[in-house]
């Protein structure tokens, strides 16, 4: 491949609420055994990008414990492999990453040591497919110093007015880009994945730097939208960005239709993950399961309708939880009662409980009771 990875996975978004309280977001649990940002490594080596980096800054220590081994994603090799640079105090800066061209700057080493002509960067907050190889033979063709991939939404899809808003002409070319409009003027949105020449990111990093100028698409992309040959590559295949409770939960419920399952783990190529040794889910006498996602170390006894469970979940006796996510390693007691919720990861729901949200308001769980053992 001619080009290196970065993945982007430093951010934090209030509007995931208390979700980002203890991980970063592309550390998010997604489909029952996944993390966001499996989503882009998985792209990375199907595209048979061998040499990737990750940075993430904000709560990173779930996301740098899932990326301890690279042998998941195959990036376990001499030539290449997967490398993941926090924020580091140095001689010469004792800052964080102020933003995303400031991470990509403060990391110049990994580029400048790098062979490949190219770079693809790309955020660990979406869930997608993508032959990042397709958009970089794209890039080449038109000879461009940006491309861009966006995908186009409606307003019922989500609220435009929290993405990078795209206008292109007849050849694909960008016109104009606005950065979470007030009013989006366009439906075409930026999905957060970029091509470009190696030796041009480093010249625009260091121009940044010396102008004071810290983000990427503020800095870089709109800035230069006039000036540089900025082109977009349009992704027709199912996309959706987690960054707010009500994505989040659409995007995990998505999962229970069974044209996307299909199309993301039956369909070539393959997304990987982490995998943990866990005994298959266990459905005792009286448990009722309906359209749901079940994952390995669960232990169902109550009734689960339309609800997408993760890993090492208990149901006692009686218990109804419908439409909602429970997130990996919760107890929930005996008689209790969750709908339209997400519950924390690591909860103890006490017997009868009861917490129901709407579903246009879901309602997010977090209980720090002690797991009594009985």
């Amino acid at each position: 491949m001619k080009a290196i990875g970065i993945i982007l996975a430093g951010g934090n978004s209030k509007r995931v609420g208390k979700l980002s309280d203890k991980r970063a977001i592309a550390a998010l649990p997604i489909a029952g055994s996944y993390r966001a940002i499996d989503f882009a490594l998985s792209n990375m080596t199907n595209s048979k990008v061998n040499k990737v980096a990750v940075f993430p800054q904000f709560n990173a220590r779930s996301l740098n414990e899932h990326l301890s081994s690279s042998k998941w994603w195959d990036f376990g090799r001499k030539q290449g492999g997967l490398y993941v640079f926090t924020p580091t105090v140095t001689k010469s800066n004792n800052s964080w990453y102020l933003g995303t061209a400031d991470a990509l700057y403060q990391n110049l080493d990994y580029l400048k040591k790098s062979h490949e002509p190219y770079v693809i960067i790309a955020a660990g907050d979406g869930v997608y497919k993508l032959d990042y190889g397709k958009v970089l033979d794209r890039h080449i063709e038109k000879n461009a110093d940006i491309t861009v991939v966006y995908t186009t939404m409606s307003d019922k899809d989500d609220d435009l007015t929290r993405f990078g808003i795209l206008k292109l002409d007849e050849n694909e070319r960008i016109v104009d880009f606005e950065e979470k409009p007030l009013v989006a003027e366009s439906n075409n949105v930026s999905i957060g994945v970029y091509v470009i020449r190696r030796r041009h990111l480093i010249e625009v990093l260091e121009r940044c730097a010396k102008e004071d100028r810290h983000d990427f698409v503020k800095d870089v992309l709109v800035r230069y939208k006039n000036v540089r040959k900025i082109y977009g590559y349009k992704l027709d295949t199912y996309w959706r960005n987690i960054a707010t409770v009500e994505s989040y939960y659409r995007t995990n419920m998505d999962f229970l239709k069974k044209d996307v399952r299909d199309y993301f783990f039956k369909q070539y190529p393959d997304v990987y993950s982490k995998v943990d040794d866990l005994p298959p889910a266990k459905y005792n006498a009286g448990s009722e399961i309906k359209n749901s996602i079940i994952s390995s170390g669960c232990i169902i006894n109550g009734k689960v309708e339309n609800s997408v469970l993760f890993k090492d979940v208990y149901i006692g006796n009686n218990c109804t939880i419908k439409n909602s996510i429970i997130l990996n390693d919760v107890y929930i007691g005996d008689d209790s009662y969750i709908e339209n919720c997400i519950v924390e990861s690591r909860d103890t729901l006490r017997p009868g409980t009861n917490y129901i949200g709407t579903d246009g308001e879901i309602k997010i769980v977090v209980e720090k009771n002690v797991r009594y053992i009985l």
